[in-house]
């Protein structure tokens, strides 16, 4: 299942010259990749925006949002992407803006003044996205730095005509609404807040850089990560190397072979992986929703282990027919959790054989030990105590950070 990609897995990288004259052109010529991501989910009645901007049957009526995004790869013209992949209805956006944070921070109100600069479709500034469609803006002149921060503000005049709302609720980042049209405005004083992103799901830049998809739930979402703090594993992957595009495909809950929170790894990976513009290299890791969830008994364990080595196997066929290099994770550990640890041990021995398999270099083209970074070295099925947020199966910032050490830098080379 190997396959040698333009990349060595050695980590040297082919010389230009060797690959031809149209190659060694494309290999650096600039082009629209991404720079930031999020899933688009359907948002749980929970997760809506809170009264009075989700009314009995429409939300975001007459309302301001202004979120901020934490870009990876930095470039001089952005575009904007706005999804409605599970709305219930068109989305009419009456307009947008994009900015520079007061300060440079996340999750702040106020913008930078002369920063803005008016989010178009096709020269007008209104757009309506089509229900299950996305749309992507105008080139934006509007220079972002590498690990830069971008306000995005919106407004939507009639609001969207349903409660299915697209969006992605494990932001954890600070989202302002305000009823009327505020995205001129230097700041949004009195406004509503909430940790979640509504309609926005990707942002590209005009550039060069190499740009790799993570593909992973709640502990690539960041679950026990600091809410405006960016400190996710992949946000701490991309602070070791800032040259990177680090897209964060993850959102708590998901799952490889079934519908979680979100649509399951083999429904979402075209729309996530092969569809998202500059990847040429993706990691994965998931796997614990799906043998936590599967109930504790031998035959039903072995089947999601049988399944999940099937599906993983899947995820690489399909990547590897666009070349695009496939990494993997190990699973960590989850021992003591309530929920997904069993007193027969048979969930773990389930972790241990997809770990055993990952590690013996068959699934994908390289592997990360994210068991060996994270787990308690005195008591392996466990967590180590100063990574453990408490649950067991969740990490904290200095957790997430030791994943991030686990990933060998040439893989963003």
């Amino acid at each position: 299942m190997r396959r040698r990609s333009l990349l060595s897995l050695s980590g040297a990288a082919v010389p230009a010259a060797l690959l031809g004259p149209a190659t060694a052109a494309s290999a650096h010529s600039r082009r629209w990749l991404h720079t930031w991501v999020a899933m688009p989910q359907l948002t749980e009645p929970g997760n809506l925006p809170p009264a009075p901007f989700t009314g009995a049957s429409s939300v975001l009526v007459d309302t301001t949002l202004r979120q901020t995004v934490h870009v990876t790869a930095g470039g001089s013209r952005l575009r904007v992407r706005f999804s409605n992949a599970f709305g219930g209805a068109a989305l009419p956006i009456t307009q947008a803006a994009v900015a520079l944070p007061a300060g440079g921070k996340a999750g702040v109100s106020a913008i930078v003044a002369g920063t803005s600069r008016p989010i178009t479709f096709g020269g007008r500034a209104s757009v309506v996205v089509p229900t299950g469609a996305h749309v992507v803006s105008d080139p934006i002149d509007l220079p972002v730095p590498a690990g830069a921060n971008l306000t995005i503000s919106t407004y939507l005049a009639a609001g969207q005509q349903t409660l299915n709302l697209t969006s992605h609720p494990g932001s954890r980042t600070t989202t302002y609404l305000l009823n009327g049209n505020f995205v001129p405005a230097l700041d949004l004083s009195g406004a509503a807040t909430v940790a979640h992103w509504y309609l926005i799901s990707g942002v590209e830049i005009l550039g060069d850089a190499p740009a790799i998809a993570i593909v992973g739930d709640s502990l690539t979402d960041g679950r026990g990560s600091t809410t405006d703090g960016n400190d996710r594993w992949p946000d701490q992957l991309f602070a070791r190397r800032p040259h990177t595009a680090v897209l964060n495909q993850a959102a708590g809950g998901n799952r490889v072979l079934n519908d979680g929170l979100g649509p399951n790894v083999l429904a979402r990976l075209d729309r996530d992986v092969l569809a998202t513009s500059g990847v040429d290299r993706m990691l994965i890791f998931e796997g614990v929703n799906d043998i936590g969830t599967a109930p504790a008994t031998v035959a039903d364990q072995k089947q999601v282990v049988d399944d999940l080595l099937f599906a993983f196997e899947q995820v690489v066929l399909r990547a590897h027919a666009r070349d695009i290099t496939v990494y993997g994770a190990t699973i960590t550990p989850f021992g003591g959790n309530t929920g997904y640890d069993d007193p027969d041990g048979l969930r773990e021995q389930s972790r241990q054989e997809i770990n055993a398999r990952i590690r013996r270099g068959r699934l994908f083209d390289e592997m990360a030990d994210f068991d060996v970074a994270a787990r308690d070295p005195a008591i392996p099925r466990q967590l180590n105590p100063a990574y453990d947020t408490g649950d067991h199966l969740h990490l904290n910032p200095t957790g997430y950070g030791a994943l991030a050490a686990a990933v060998p830098l040439r893989w963003l080379s």
